[in-house]
């Protein structure tokens, strides 16, 4: 009885328990709510960010200055012109009796002219005598020192005596022997005009006595020589009794 007693009672309870649960809680009006109060979200604050650090200002790269350009080079100044002799070669020779200028013929007879020209320019003649003399023909010298001694000379000149000069009083050409090619140092004045002893002269394209110039001054001074009296010396004839020097012969241009 106890037990059913109790199981009645637990029973009833939960049936009251459950008709208080039902009722509903009477509804209270909601206050309007104004614009002003209307909940809006705050917007999300941003976190404060610290400015980006300035960044710091690169230095430009300057490329250096390309180099200036190289002048260029100046051109080498042209060596300076030396003065063309003012007309042919003019050698003055210079005697004991006297000056004598000659002008030489270079076109006519251009080796026999360097020839003569480079004993002139070693001082070859200095010191040598006019030994042959004979007047009304001619006056010859350059080879021989006062006292009879032939002086070593060049090798032969080739004979130019095809160059159309003819031997004229007042002519200077090359003294040889029989041998048409043998000239060396020694030349002769022509004291008269000797036109026999031009090329041709003798025959046809018979060799003669090259004429490499003529005296332009001095022809007085070549009289005189042909004048001097001559004798015989040795083993030569026609020997100036007096010697004739022939003191020295230089360019004059």
């Amino acid at each position: 009885m106890t037990l059913r007693r109790y199981a009645l009672l637990a029973v009833a309870l939960l049936v009251f328990l459950a008709a208080c649960g039902s009722q509903p809680e009477p509804e209270t009006a909601a206050e309007p709510q104004t614009p002003v109060e209307q909940a809006t979200e705050a917007p999300a604050e941003t976190p404060a960010t610290e400015p980006p650090a300035a960044e710091e200002p690169v230095a430009a790269v300057i490329p250096p200055p390309a180099p200036a350009p190289a002048p260029a080079p100046k051109a080498a100044p042209a060596p300076p012109k030396k003065a063309a002799p003012a007309g042919p070669p003019v050698v003055v020779m210079q005697t004991n009796k006297g000056m004598i200028r000659i002008e030489l013929f270079p076109d006519k007879a251009p080796k026999t002219v360097a020839n003569f020209l480079a004993y002139v320019d070693d001082k070859f003649y200095d010191g040598t005598i006019y030994h042959r003399v004979m007047p009304d023909f001619m006056i010859q010298g350059g080879g021989f020192t006062p006292d009879m001694a032939e002086k070593n000379t060049r090798a032969p000149v080739q004979n130019e005596s095809q160059g159309g000069e003819s031997n004229v009083r007042g002519t200077i050409s090359m003294a040889r022997t029989q041998d048409p090619h043998s000239a060396t140092g020694q030349f002769f004045i022509n004291h008269a005009n000797n036109r026999m002893l031009d090329f041709g002269a003798r025959g046809a394209n018979q060799w003669g006595y090259a004429v490499f110039g003529r005296v332009i001054e001095g022809m007085e001074v070549v009289d005189a020589i042909a004048a001097t009296p001559t004798g015989n010396n040795g083993p030569y004839q026609n020997v100036p009794v007096e010697n004739i020097v022939i003191e020295s012969i230089r360019r004059a241009n």
